[in-house]
């Protein structure tokens, strides 16, 4: 048996490359791995990664139990609690296990597009103006409360029923949205009951809120279109207006998690089982500490896509100010997908619990779940850059089930720690540099604006070749931002 070396770097000469863009940590490094480890990447990103610790924690998810397969690092993976950001893991059913850590304490976090008819340069000289205007609407920020208050039994609804309450009772979007959504904005499994009283105070303010760290809203030029069949059925096309958002389900999700992993904690230690990382708690998703924590973390993700839905209500009504009623003004959904999250899914004739911790879900043409309109294509993948960097549209493709589990990367992924790139950037002169590429601004604090510097950021380029060059999604179009709003 070796052990992992206390110098992450010297992880990097034991990984050998398996095939195109994908490299692989063999099952007999650690006596304890029961599925070799395998990263999405290039020798760059893989380089950048052994600077963390996110190969070891891929290696302590493969020692899961009930893993199939292998546990996977996406090309933008980095450290983070438990799970690395940007790793997938599927445990097959009854009694694999449940991960809070593989899932992540902004459950459901998750992006969704919006596309306008508009062209940017019919309305490029009112665009501060509007960048302004969604500031004022969009309440940013850790702790921010909404518009929206919701009394208990709407609560009760929205975390068991999701978007379609939303739209169906309170008027918050159209039918047609629903159908853009992964899982139609609601997984079944909710159940109210699991989901604390100190969670559901939390939230019962915030839907319609972006929240800090790095959550934004963009609006967007697509600069250069790459693929014209896959462009043309998801409505896309050179020049026009898009709105990006990037959230998820707030102080409610981030209390479900907190709660779960009290819970599985105590359950771990009643029978006697020793963690090799105690960040990565776990229970048997048939144990009821496994079976409470999955119907609350439905419940939470379904109060994500709401948040999102209320979002994207809040835009539109400024869209309507500036814009008029203009069917060309109306933003319509792309797709919205979820990236820290489990989903119960058939993969190589099992049925698994799927953890994708920042990682989207990326299923090739004809896969049942997609809307009509996508069927030819694959489903749409969004790979958000960094305010001042590209952000890229992708559809998944076949061969992504047996690589990753139907699974790509979540965007471009830290190559700084937060602390470290306000150390090395200076918030002001960031905003003037970004003022400057003409990209108006909307974040009250310098200093969290430095946190999410484009230079603490992998290159999205990079990382989107390597994702294509794997064979897991291809490249439909390329975004460029205009304006940026921060939490």
């Amino acid at each position: 048996m070796e052990t992992l070396p206390e110098v992450p770097q010297q992880l990097e000469p034991l990984i050998r490359q398996i095939g195109p863009a994908l490299y692989e940590l063999g099952q007999g490094f650690r006596e304890d791995m029961r599925v070799p480890a395998r990263i999405v990447a290039d020798s760059e990103l893989l380089h950048q990664m052994v600077q963390d610790r996110s190969v070891p924690q891929l290696v302590n998810v493969t020692t899961l139990p009930g893993i199939q397969g292998f546990a996977i690092g996406m090309p933008d993976m980095h450290e983070g609690y438990g799970f690395p950001v940007g790793g997938v893991a599927g445990t097959a059913l009854p009694d694999g296990v449940i991960s809070p850590g593989g899932i992540g304490f902004d459950i459901n976090c998750g992006v969704r597009l919006l596309a306008t008819g508009l062209r940017h340069e019919d309305v490029k000289e009112v665009l501060p103006e509007v960048a302004h205007d969604l500031a004022r609407s969009i309440p940013t920020g850790f702790g921010r409360h909404g518009r929206l208050s919701l009394a208990p039994e709407q609560m009760d609804r929205v975390l068991t029923e999701g978007v379609p309450y939303l739209v169906d009772v309170l008027g918050l979007g159209t039918p047609e949205d629903v159908d853009y959504l992964e899982a139609r904005g609601c997984l079944d499994g909710a159940d109210t009951a699991k989901v604390s009283v100190r969670a559901q105070e939390r939230g019962h303010d915030q839907l319609g809120t972006l929240g800090g760290g790095n959550h934004f809203l963009e609006v967007q030029r697509v600069e250069r279109v790459l693929d014209s069949e896959a462009a043309s059925a998801l409505g896309l096309f050179e020049g026009q207006l898009t709105v990006l958002i990037h959230t998820g389900s707030r102080g409610l999700g981030h209390q479900v998690c907190t709660d779960a992993v009290r819970t599985m904690d105590r359950a771990l230690v009643r029978e006697g089982i020793r963690l090799v990382d105690r960040q990565l708690a776990y229970a048997p998703l048939s144990s009821a500490e496994g079976q409470d924590y999955f119907a609350a973390m439905c419940a939470a993700a379904n109060f994500a896509w709401a948040n999102r839905q209320v979002l994207t209500h809040r835009v539109r009504e400024v869209f309507r100010r500036w814009f008029g009623d203009r069917s060309a003004a109306w933003p319509r959904i792309v797709y919205d997908v979820a990236h820290n999250i489990a989903k119960l899914e058939p993969h190589g004739g099992q049925r698994l619990c799927v953890h994708r911790k920042g990682a989207t879900r990326a299923f090739g043409p004809g896969h049942p779940e997609l809307p009509a309109a996508y069927h030819q294509v694959g489903q749409p993948v969004f790979i958000p850059g960094s305010m001042g960097t590209a952000s890229f549209v992708l559809v998944g493709k076949e061969a992504a089930e047996a690589i990753s589990l139907s699974s790509a990367c979540h965007g471009a992924g830290r190559r700084l720690s937060r602390a470290a790139s306000k150390r090395q950037v200076v918030g002001s002169e960031l905003r003037a540099a970004l003022n400057r590429q003409g990209i108006a601004v909307e974040c009250p604090s310098n200093a969290e604006l430095a946190e999410e510097a484009p230079l603490a950021y992998k290159d999205v380029d990079r990382v989107v070749d390597v994702v294509e060059a794997a064979g897991i999604a291809r490249k439909v179009a390329r975004l460029v931002p205009l304006a940026v709003l921060k939490g």
